[in-house]
């Protein structure tokens, strides 16, 4: 075997060395060509990686089998979280036994209540080689859901709405976001999270219409400061939409009456570096 595997010639990456300059540093990347995650010559390379380690390691899969299952005798299959509540509804996310994804459910008003099925992702992987699923906000009505969907395991999401009383998804969908949104109270007013297309940084935060395209959702922030990431919340007692900017040592926040969310968001206590804060309601 030893023999075999030194027969394998490992892939080398050629080198196009490209001089980088940030803020008077200069250096020399061999590899950013790389970057290009489109280009074939860049997956014929990284698929050429793959086969590589699939003959160094194939004398391993059996153990790996082995390990894998061990490991998992160790994880309760059949578990449940702890039940919360929420406007009214008792919510939980449970696994079962085989299956690999969670399932989103929630019971009215008690525990002994039916048990109403919101998302059984088990369902919704199928098809996908990967997937991740995040970020579900119900609307104040109890009617909708939002929820966040990443396939191609970049941690960009697409955000849809689902009907919980009928079942159907809207048509609506949001690309390449963080996974998370917040209603307005008016039931029908969105915001979300999207992301730098090239550094993955949360910096834009817009505000979608049920019903309307994505294109016209309307900008409300934008953090320019390549040192903050940007997020959208809504406070516990569900008056205020809550837009949080923060850095290493660094917090700020906007807030909004949930019940506008068509008006302006203002300011809490404007940024001082090196200085932290958090807000409640």
């Amino acid at each position: 075997m030893k023999e075999k595997l030194m027969d394998v010639k490992a892939p080398i990456a050629k080198k196009i060395p490209l001089k980088l300059e940030k803020h008077g540093n200069v250096r020399i990347d061999d590899y950013y060509w790389m970057n290009d995650r489109e280009d074939q010559e860049v997956i014929d390379y990284l698929n050429s990686e793959n086969a590589y380690y699939e003959k160094m390691t194939a004398h391993t899969k059996d153990f790996q089998e082995k390990l894998f299952h061990e490991m998992k005798s160790r994880i309760k299959e059949d578990d449940s979280s702890v039940p919360y509540k929420y406007n009214g509804y008792w919510y939980i996310t449970k696994y079962k036994t085989g299956q690999e994804y969670p399932i989103y459910s929630r019971r009215k008003e008690n525990m002994d209540a039916e048990d109403e099925i919101l998302f059984d992702c088990n369902e919704l992987a199928k098809g996908h080689d990967y997937f991740n699923f995040k970020g579900v906000s119900v609307s104040p009505d109890n009617t909708m859901a939002s929820f966040g969907v990443d396939t191609v395991s970049r941690r960009e999401y697409d955000i849809q709405i689902k009907n919980l009383q009928t079942g159907a998804v809207y048509p609506d969908k949001i690309e390449k976001t963080t996974g998370s949104s917040v209603w307005g109270n008016d039931g029908k007013t969105l915001f979300y999270t999207k992301k730098d297309t090239v550094t993955l940084r949360s910096d834009k935060i817009y505000r979608h219409t049920l019903g309307s395209e994505s294109t016209e959702d309307v900008l409300v922030y934008h953090e320019k400061d390549e040192t903050f990431n940007t997020f959208v919340y809504k406070t516990k007692s569900k008056k205020f939409i809550v837009i949080g900017s923060v850095s290493t040592l660094t917090s700020e926040y906007q807030i909004l009456n949930a019940d506008i969310p068509e008006g302006d968001f203002r300011i809490f206590s404007p940024r001082e570096i090196g200085v932290e804060y958090s807000i409640a309601h």
